[in-house]
């Protein structure tokens, strides 16, 4: 039904402060959770380029795991707003069921390949022996998070997507205290623990992922009992359901996916580098996900109320209304990124006093893109959220498929390994990886075939 056979009367549209109270404890919620990530990097930082170098390693092949499971989630967060807006309690189970189901599964798969091919894979990749030797040691442990992470991602999901973003906050501020004070005793060996080294960062990170996945799901029995009680599935079967819920994950899921694969296969190029290049961008690139999660989240529940309205049939002119009010508020996102880019990067000689000065120079330069790529990734990311909210994921797929596998994986290929070139031209491959992707969305959001979309299927 198109919105001329509709007759709607005149609706507010959410405000700034909505998506705010939405966005907050989403990003805190990201930036405990890549900030654990920073926080591993600069305690292993002390132990010297080698294990750092180690960890970056072991990351990058663990992310492959992680990212099917994070995308997969992405979904489920995205159908689970949808459901929340029909407020039918049978479809929000089936997604819920089904998004566990689905993830699970992820991580038995993903660990089963990490187990086969993970060695074979670093070791082509590892600059030297010292270096395989410790992220192997750190990805055998870490593949409790892995697990850990199937299930943690798809409840917090489950409570973003219905509004609830407080819950999966809280259980990263219990998670968190938890991780950084295991990690810091077993990496340095303090008050007789054995000095573990790299390995006591990836312990620390599996015993508190375990802690929030029992906090998630004591909130989820405390508040959702009838929704688990809910007889009967949103597609007549549990087998209907499971393959409706991947008819509508896989574009997303894909996209997601596509950006974690190809941000890992950059960061493995990256190991053929010089070791001060490979370590300086290993400990940018979780300070690119913390300072990026500002803009991010605030998309992200962009998304999240776009789903909602499109649920509750919301007219077009409140629709554009709401669009505007959260692009503006991206554009503040954007400018507050920018300005602790610089702060990080100006700062880098006293955060990282145990590293080389050419390290801390290469940190350096990396300023100027990092200022600008903000503004072009805000915006890309209301596009593409509000796509995905309308169900129009198969054009968001494309889209990320082209820039990443048609631009910026051969291109940090060549960079790398034909060009030689330094780490400030390989990192501002990032920002014209969104210029690629800038007039392919808005050309598409401009189009408004989101406004007329009916989700509620």
């Amino acid at each position: 039904m198109t919105t001329s056979t509709k007759q709607f009367s005149p609706e507010p549209a959410p405000s700034a402060g909505q998506v705010f109270s939405l966005a907050w404890p989403m990003t805190l919620k990201a930036i405990l959770l890549h900030g654990t990530v920073v926080i591993d990097a600069y305690l292993v930082a002390s132990l010297g380029e080698t294990a750092l170098a180690g960890l970056g390693l072991a990351a990058a092949v663990a992310g492959l795991a992680l990212g099917a499971i994070y995308a997969f989630s992405s979904a489920v967060q995205i159908r689970a707003a949808q459901a929340a807006g029909t407020k039918d309690i049978v479809f929000r189970k089936s997604v819920l069921v089904a998004g566990l189901a689905v993830s699970l599964g992820l991580g038995t798969l993903g660990l089963t390949l990490i187990w086969t091919l993970g060695w074979g894979l670093m070791e082509l990749l590892a600059p030297n022996d010292a270096v395989l030797a410790l992220a192997w040691n750190y990805l055998s442990v870490f593949s409790l998070v892995i697990l850990g992470e199937a299930i943690g991602q798809v409840l917090s999901s489950h409570f973003n997507g219905s509004g609830r973003t407080r819950i999966p906050l809280y259980s990263f501020c219990l998670s968190v205290p938890v991780n950084i004070t295991t990690s810091v005793v077993l990496i340095h060996g303090l008050f007789g623990a054995p000095a573990l080294g790299v390995v006591g960062a990836a312990v620390g990170s599996a015993i508190a992922i375990w802690v929030q996945v029992t906090f998630l799901g004591g909130g989820l029995w405390v508040q959702d009992k009838a929704l688990l009680a809910a007889k009967g599935w949103r597609n007549i079967t549990f087998a209907g359901t499971i393959r409706r819920h991947v008819t509508f994950a896989l574009p997303i899921a894909a996209t997601f996916f596509s950006a974690s694969l190809a941000g890992n296969v950059s960061q493995m190029f990256y190991a053929r580098m010089p070791l001060n290049a490979f370590a300086a961008l290993t400990l940018i690139a979780p300070w690119i996900m913390v300072v990026g999660t500002i803009s991010m989240q605030w998309t992200q529940a962009t998304g999240i109320f776009v789903a909602q309205l499109l649920g509750q049939r919301t007219s077009e002119p409140t629709l554009d209304r709401f669009l505007s009010i959260a692009w503006r508020g991206a554009l503040v996102t954007a400018v507050i990124g920018a300005a602790l880019f610089a702060i990080i990067c100006l700062s880098a000689k006293v955060i990282y006093d145990d590293l080389t000065s050419e390290t801390q120079a290469i940190l350096l330069s990396f300023l100027p893109v990092l200022l600008i790529l903000p503004f072009f990734k805000a915006s890309n990311a209301i596009c593409g959220n509000t796509l995905r909210a309308s169900g129009d994921t198969v054009h968001v797929m494309k889209i990320f498929l082209t820039s990443q596998w048609g631009f910026r994986v051969p291109a940090t290929t060549l960079a790398v390994f034909y060009f030689e070139l330094s780490p400030a031209w390989v990192i501002s491959l990032l920002l014209v990886e969104e210029l690629v992707k800038f007039p392919m969305f808005h050309r598409r959001l401009w189009r408004g075939d989101w406004k007329r979309a009916d989700v509620a299927v």
